[in-house]
């Protein structure tokens, strides 16, 4: 007579994943709040405090600090993505995408700034070892390089200088944001988009110049008919 096979555990440990993936976002959730509300140098207690629960319970779901931190970086990393998914549409003017890249970029950093300022404190690597800021800065850099290489076949634009012109452009914009955020200087937000897209348009255009093209940037680049023409 066949024995009946041993009830699986495959359903417990499922249960048990989803429920330690659950715990583990709402307490995300919680420490994005406590840094709202506490600054850059938000404690573990805070954070815990936040959620509800003991600063022991916390670490029933992180190995330790740097864990925790780690899934803060990584919550804000898709934060700043997801808001900027929207940008990179290549059928509008090359005046509303800057436009709106800068303003999305700009409004992010306004209504995060603690968050950002944590992220820069702690520095946390990412799986591409590389500390979540800069990780942020090379994927958008990666997603601008995808935009420009659009336009490389259909206006003649020189595939080779893409990358380190997307790196300088996203650098720049990431540098001067950073320090407006910080301290303003009396320029309002508005202020600050104009001036940043003005000075981005400015060098994409000395840079379409250097090759004899003069392209209105606020009429859309028709890429498909642009490549289909004959050389």
């Amino acid at each position: 007579m066949s024995s009946s096979p041993a009830p699986s555990t495959d359903g417990r440990a499922t249960r048990w994943t989803g429920q330690q993936q659950r715990r583990r976002a709402e307490f995300v959730a919680a420490a994005l709040v406590a840094i709202g509300k506490h600054g850059a140098e938000v404690s573990t207690e805070q954070i815990a405090a936040e959620a509800g629960v003991a600063r022991t319970r916390l670490y029933r779901h992180f190995a330790g600090a740097h864990e925790l931190n780690e899934a803060i970086a990584l919550r804000a990393e898709a934060m700043l993505l997801e808001a900027l998914a929207p940008v990179w549409d290549v059928s509008a003017s090359p005046r509303d995408i800057i436009r709106t890249a800068v303003s999305t970029h700009l409004g992010w950093l306004t209504e995060n700034h603690q968050l950002y300022l944590y992220l820069v404190r702690h520095s946390v690597a990412t799986a591409s070892g590389e500390n979540v800021v800069n990780d942020v800065k090379r994927l958008i850099s990666n997603l601008l390089i995808r935009l420009l290489d659009e336009y490389v076949e259909a206006v003649g634009l020189d595939a080779r200088v893409t990358e380190p012109l997307s790196f300088g452009l996203v650098g720049f914009v990431d540098a001067a944001a950073g320090r407006w955020v910080a301290a303003p200087g009396g320029l309002a937000l508005e202020e600050m988009v104009d001036l940043l897209a003005g000075w981005i348009w400015s060098v994409l255009d000395g840079v379409l110049r250097g090759i004899g093209l003069e392209i209105d940037p606020t009429v859309p680049l028709d890429l498909g008919a642009a490549a289909a023409e004959p050389s």
